[in-house]
């Protein structure tokens, strides 16, 4: 009776191990199948469309960042796509340094007449014309960066057809999100992406001359990953959170914006300080430390950093990619 008893539990054994491998077999191809199956700590960087974008690719530290955005490819009031030179060329720059490239929509000087490519005939034809834009120019993918008023009652049907238009040809779709827009962004609009970068910046600046001090604290963006995280349940995996390389002046005579890399060469001393004085007003910015702690909580946090814009960025030690780089790879 003893021998049919332990057949009997070296089957059961087998079954449950041929079971665990098959289950693992399984996900593994999932896994190897999925658009975005770079798993990394994103460091995504957004690099300005100029006339010199190939230059200005050549300037970047491929090294630290896994996302190059180019910003902004947005269609004239005819329809037609604007500024598409050099793509090619720098998206086999990117993927030679391992590193992901994607063409970035909007932003927050989107051009007004927006929301009627967004339905009927307009949008079909901007949504073919993106996708051949990302196939035709080795692009890994589009980013969708529109805000404010283009969050309309169309948004969620656009990115619904332009993500499933993507996805056909293998390609991402992500999006740049503010906490100051949460109410617009519908739950749904929000699952077709593949990742989200949460713009925590711009929390006042030149247009709110009557709201004077810090544009992105520390404290703002542990108040927008507990929203995205907590309140709207997008995974940590999908997250990435966004820093300013840049600052706002108030008051006197006070530059209303400036790059990091100006500020430094004004200041030097500046470095891990976060505001200073300047022509009678005061500057506000991120210095190294409040970068290097939003980078830990990012790392703690979600999957990733997202960077505007970073042509702003000093060098050397001043460096605040550096310094991202040095807390993503542990030094």
């Amino acid at each position: 009776m003893k021998f049919p008893k332990l057949l009997k539990q070296c089957i059961s054994v087998f079954l449950v191990i041929l079971a665990f491998n098959t289950s693992c077999t399984k996900k593994s191809v999932t896994v190897s199948k999925s658009v975005d199956a770079d798993n990394r700590f994103k460091v995504i960087g957004y690099l300005p469309n100029r006339t010199d974008l190939l230059v200005s690719a050549k300037q970047i530290d491929f090294a630290k960042i896994t996302h190059l955005y180019i910003a902004f490819i947005n269609p004239d009031s005819l329809g037609n796509l604007t500024r598409t030179e050099s793509l090619k060329e720098v998206a086999a720059l990117a993927h030679s340094k391992n590193v992901k490239i994607m063409a970035s929509i909007g932003g927050g000087g989107a051009p007004k007449y927006y929301p009627s490519f967004l339905i009927g005939e307009k949008k079909t034809k901007l949504i073919n014309d993106l996708v051949n834009l990302a196939v035709n120019n080795n692009l890994d993918g589009i980013d969708v960066d529109l805000e404010g008023a283009l969050i309309d009652a169309n948004y969620e049907s656009f990115v619904i057809d332009f993500g499933a238009a993507l996805r056909q040809k293998n390609k991402l779709i992500t999006a740049a999100i503010a906490t100051v827009y949460k109410t617009q962004f519908t739950d749904k609009a929000l699952a077709q992406f593949d990742f989200v970068n949460i713009m925590s910046y711009d929390r006042t600046g030149p247009w709110r001359p009557d709201r004077p001090g810090p544009h992105a604290p520390y404290s703002m963006s542990e108040e927008d990953l507990q929203y995205w995280l907590e309140t709207r349940k997008i995974p940590r995996e999908k997250l990435t959170l966004g820093v300013p390389f840049y600052g706002y002046g108030f008051g006197g005579t006070a530059p209303e914006s400036m790059s990091y890399k100006n500020i430094l060469r004004q200041y030097p001393d500046s470095v891990n300080q976060d505001q200073m004085h300047l022509n009678g007003g005061m500057v506000y910015y991120n210095g190294l430390s409040t970068i290097r702690k939003k980078t830990e909580l990012a790392m703690e946090k979600v999957n990733g950093v997202m960077i505007w814009q970073l042509l702003q960025d000093s060098v050397g030690v001043k460096s605040l990619l550096g310094e991202i780089d040095g807390v993503v790879k542990g030094r």
